[in-house]
């Protein structure tokens, strides 16, 4: 196996960047929380509003009582730290600009452009990592991300991007106003082109494809379809077997760079679940040559975890693995033992 690997100047910046991202991404999802301009439709800024003859004190469409000494106080507090972090965040943010074109121009850029695009609408949206996990390929980059190491552009190359649906928070998932725009409409933020082509995916113009798996429930065909909004152009999530796995597996998230030289954050499956899982989908008979790559993807993720993550496929670490897995660990350890040639 062959990996390209980031030299030490490009190693500093990439960390740099990537904790410049974290402040970024913490201050951001504290003004979007507890100071957000809009909240399904009403505002939930702090105002005053007039009823009858009195003024009181509102957020969102919640009262906080009438025109007083402490509501007055609550309201200056209010804005004066929703200022304060406004301002953090946009000197936040010109320090992120400014990391931008160096991060490209040092190679930092890995994540395919419109897959960074997808990537950060979805996490603004609070789906990252908690409803949806990036299953496939793209994985990848964020063991390099972790690592340093570059996986061969073969092994990487794609024009589509994977995502794992965990519907077992299907009710959460509605709570986040989805109904509304639905995934579609999302994608659709990012890409205008994008259009449903079969009922689990969806494509721009390009093609690129966003496919939408989630594993096969007991009995799935006597089973109602688990749709994700009541759009009719949306998309329903494709029942997969055997991706119980990786929902119930333990995951992992790391900070990669998109081909702009923008920061993104990647959720997705502990690497030794991936290569355990790839191995496996190399040996099912359906998968034909696709399984040659499977088989590529799964040494190369099994190295890497091994040999530059310290991570070793334990039994005690991995419980959520069913044993037909764990059967595949030793030839695993084996082709992570071999030396890159």
């Amino acid at each position: 196996m062959n990996f390209a690997e980031l030299r030490n100047d490009q190693r500093r910046q990439l960390v740099d960047a990537q904790q410049g991202f974290r402040v970024w991404r913490e201050a951001e999802q504290e003004f979007r929380h507890g100071y957000p301009p809009l909240y399904r439709g009403f505002k939930a800024n702090m105002r005053w509003k007039k009823v009858g003859d009195k003024q009181y004190l509102y957020r969102g469409n919640k009262s906080l009582g009438a025109r007083s000494k402490d509501t007055e106080r609550l309201k200056q507090d209010y804005s004066e730290q929703r200022t304060k972090l406004r301002a953090r965040l946009t000197k936040l943010e010109g320090a992120l600009d400014a990391m931008r074109s160096v991060n490209k121009a040092m190679g930092l850029g890995r994540v395919p452009g419109i897959a960074a695009r997808v990537l950060k609408r979805l996490d603004a949206e609070g789906l990252l990592g908690s409803h949806l996990f990036v299953a496939g390929t793209h994985a990848m980059y964020a063991y390099e991300a972790r690592t340093g190491l570059l996986f061969d552009g073969e092994l990487t190359a794609t024009k589509d991007i994977d995502f794992l649906w965990d519907a077992r928070r299907r009710f959460t998932f509605l709570m986040k106003d989805i109904n509304r725009t639905g995934v579609i409409g999302l994608l659709q933020q990012v890409d205008g082109t994008f259009r449903k082509v079969r009922s689990y995916n969806a494509a721009n113009d390009d093609p690129y494809i966003v496919d939408v798996i989630r594993p096969e429930r007991p009995n799935e065909v006597f089973r109602p379809a688990l749709k994700f909004s009541e759009r009719p152009d949306d998309i329903e999530p494709a029942a997969v077997k055997g991706l119980q796995w990786l929902v119930n597996a333990p995951k992992f998230e790391e900070i990669a760079i998109g081909e702009d030289g923008t920061p993104l954050v990647i959720h997705c499956v502990d690497p030794r679940v991936f290569a355990l899982h790839k191995l496996w989908l190399s040996k099912q008979p359906e998968r034909g040559r696709q399984a040659r790559r499977d088989a590529a993807h799964a040494a190369a993720v099994a190295f890497v975890a091994m040999n530059h993550m310290g991570l070793a496929f334990d039994r005690k670490e991995l419980t959520s693995m069913p044993k037909e897995l764990f059967g595949l660990a030793d030839e695993l350890r084996k082709s992570a033992r071999q030396p890159r040639t």
